[in-house]
């Protein structure tokens, strides 16, 4: 019997089978070009270029190192200030505020010499002093009692030698008249200070201070206002 397509059949065969072995060897040369590949990335990891300069990045290193602690340094410096400067204004303030009350001290001091005992009267159980007068004594103790708690110093004294500083001289006394010397609001009597001829205190050749006319005050060792003084000497 005889196969009509049979070499038809074989010669598709055999050109189905030279294609299949060039595919073959096209993939085989492929896989060979990426091994070649990934061996040329595996001898690229470090191009064998030079190191970094290790002196160069310590002293950037140094040089930032220094920025910064200079930075520091002035912020501290900067804290400091601020703080000195608040501590500054603090102060004035309340060298203000007392400033301000001393015309208030200084209306009740008035108040106490008009409604006050006079000279030779006594503070006893027999009425010298009327209700008023003690209110206004209570009230000034108590406002004086808290301002020197803070740091007021009240210069009123008489007798002592005369002090620029914290002294303003209004008039002189007469050498012949007598040494009144100045009024104390709270006893109500005259106050001696250590310049009394009585008391040891300096000659007559020596300004002293013989009376008080308004009181001085130092806050906290600063003078606010001397006090005004008749002198004598």
């Amino acid at each position: 019997m005889t196969v009509v397509g049979a070499p038809r059949f074989a010669a598709a065969e055999g050109r189905a089978g030279e294609g299949r072995a060039g595919e073959g060897g096209a993939g085989e040369a492929g896989a060979g070009e990426a091994g070649a590949g990934e061996a040329g990335a595996g001898e690229g990891g470090f191009d064998g270029g030079p190191l970094p300069d290790v002196a160069a990045i310590s002293a950037q290193r140094d040089e930032y190192l220094e920025s910064l602690q200079r930075l520091k340094a002035d912020f501290d410096n900067y804290r400091k200030r601020v703080a000195r400067l608040q501590e500054e204004q603090s102060a004035r303030a309340e060298a203000n505020l007392v400033t301000k009350l001393l015309p208030v001290i200084d209306n009740l001091d008035l108040a106490w010499s008009h409604l006050g005992p006079r000279d030779g009267e006594g503070q006893g159980e027999g009425g010298a002093v009327s209700e008023e007068a003690r209110a206004i004594a209570q009230a000034r103790g108590q406002l004086l009692d808290v301002l020197v708690r803070e740091g007021l110093e009240r210069v009123d004294t008489v007798g002592v030698p005369f002090d620029p500083t914290v002294h303003d001289a209004v008039a002189h006394a007469d050498p012949d008249d007598e040494r009144p010397g100045a009024f104390d609001a709270q006893t109500g009597s005259q106050v001696r200070g250590e310049g009394d001829e009585t008391a040891g205190g300096p000659s007559l050749h020596t300004i002293s201070v013989d009376g008080v006319l308004r009181a001085g005050y130092l806050w906290r060792g600063q003078v606010l206002r001397p006090a005004m003084v008749r002198v004598r000497g």
